[in-house]
């Protein structure tokens, strides 16, 4: 059975369903107001792996990703609910709408995740659908003594009242400061206790994507969206909760004190068994950060003429729990084996048929089962590659059935494109039209045909050399 790093625990623990046969998963997905970078895409990565070899035991898995539509302040600790929000900060540097930014770059994300194999999660809840869930759950936490008004007309959720808080970060409320201003009695106004975060937070005038709830015209914060939607789409028990490490603190310690409260558990009691972090990605030696210029896109990977599953392949050159140093040397290395063993597994398939290698396909299964130690399932490929004990025909069925797990289209010939899922009826001619309707700068009827493309399920996103679609 699949083990994996339990953050919690800081142990690696088997993965057992709660339900035999069937393994519940809620993954942290994006925040639509910019394009995913390669750092964000190694942490989507993780569910796909964990879900192709808990699928290769013939375990169902429910996927859940959420889309954080909403959006939320650069700082959101703070109180000022004027203060900036990406999303909306990116909206008006495009002038463009917010929920339009969170669309475009919706359908961009799901466009890199196509172009790297991820299959597609069972759900994708948007935020934005689900504030009246939120709104209810908010209110059971204040009925039920774990959440309060402030002075400024914020609810908070109480800190003190979950005695558990910190089993997953480690961070104890005593050692939290009260924070990251000089003015910490300002930044703590409205609150009982410095630790105490916002769930659902008063908007000024001027703010867009606001919702009315009990408590006045609002938005909601950060934390408690993913507790909603996790809640009602998976329910009170969830296997497996995976995100980036830098999502461990505040976001998923609060959300865990949240979600434990709001089922009624006690101390003791937990929603999610298992909690699985992906490390920080560095390119270069160096951080991906928009204000040092080291962010690199999917884009930028197929720009320079690399096939987007080398940079799959080269994430999976890692363990996902170690932080990885990558670069473009290392993403061409990969797009090198990716095209020896594709020609390997073209030259392999011309042979008369054999069984697969048990004890080759036995060494990789294993090795993914082990804390997904995707390294040392390559290096048992790579062994398999130069044995020339082994039938070529063994080679490729081992090959092909590894590719399950792998992920990297393995059988598609050298220099074929990747070919795409055929076009919903009527799509083909409202492409066209967009088309037109961009190289005529007509911005307004590019967008509107872009909403009802992606009604059809397809999605649409304007690259340099015009633009491309995906079928989701």
């Amino acid at each position: 059975m699949l083990r994996l790093t339990d953050t919690q625990t800081k142990s690696v623990r088997e993965l057992a369903p709660a339900t035999p046969g069937r393994l519940t998963v809620y993954a942290c997905g994006p925040t639509v107001y910019r394009d995913a970078h390669v750092g964000n895409l190694r942490t989507f990565l993780l569910s796909d792996l964990i879900r192709r070899t808990a699928e290769s035991r013939s375990l169902r898995v429910h996927l859940v990703m959420n889309i954080t539509d909403v959006g939320h302040l650069a700082d959101d600790t703070s109180l000022d609910a004027t203060g900036e929000d990406k999303l909306l900060a990116q909206a008006r540097r495009e002038d463009k709408s917010p929920f339009a930014i969170a669309r475009f770059y919706e359908q961009g994300f799901h466009h890199d995740l196509a172009l790297l194999n991820i299959r597609p999660a069972d759900a994708y809840p948007r935020a934005s659908e689900w504030i009246e869930s939120m709104i209810g759950l908010i209110s059971r936490l204040v009925d039920a003594g774990h959440a309060y008004v402030g002075g400024d007309g914020t609810v908070y959720f109480a800190a003190q009242s979950y005695e558990a808080y910190g089993g997953l970060s480690g961070n104890r409320l005593s050692d939290l400061r009260a924070g990251h201003r000089e003015d910490a009695e300002a930044l703590t106004a409205g609150k009982r206790f410095h630790a105490d975060w916002a769930l659902w937070k008063l908007a000024g005038t001027a703010r867009e994507m606001v919702w009315d709830s009990p408590w006045g015209r609002g938005f909601p914060g950060w934390h408690i969206e993913c507790s909603a939607m996790s809640l009602d789409l998976i329910g009170p028990v969830i296997d497996l909760h995976t995100g980036g490490i830098d999502l461990r603190f505040p976001h998923h310690e609060d959300e865990r004190a949240q979600s434990n409260c709001a089922v009624g558990g006690g101390a003791g009691a937990e929603v999610v068994r298992h909690w699985v972090h992906g490390e920080h990605l560095l390119f270069e030696g160096r951080k991906m950060a928009k204000s040092t210029g080291n962010v690199v896109l999917l884009s930028d990977v197929v720009a320079r003429g690399h096939d987007p599953l080398s940079l799959r392949l080269a994430f999976l050159s890692s363990r996902y729990r170690q932080q990885a140093n990558l670069s473009w040397d290392a993403i061409a290395a990969a797009d090198g084996l990716l095209m020896r063993w594709r020609t390997a597994v073209a030259a392999w398939a011309e042979h008369p048929s054999a069984a697969l290698s048990g004890d080759y396909s036995a060494a990789v299964l294993d090795a993914f089962e082990d804390d997904l130690d995707t390294p040392r399932a390559l290096q048992s490929l790579r062994r398999l590659e130069k044995d020339a004990s082994v039938a070529e025909g063994t080679k490729f069925e081992t090959f092909a059935w590894a590719d399950a797990l792998l992920g990297l289209d393995l059988a598609r010939l050298v220099g074929q494109p990747v070919v795409a899922a055929a076009l919903p009826a009527g799509a083909a001619e409202l492409l066209d039209e967009r088309a037109a309707a961009r190289a005529g700068k007509d911005y307004a009827a590019s967008d509107r045909l872009r909403d009802e493309l992606a009604t059809l399920g397809v999605a649409v996103k304007d690259t340099p050399a015009g633009q491309e679609w995906s079928v989701t």
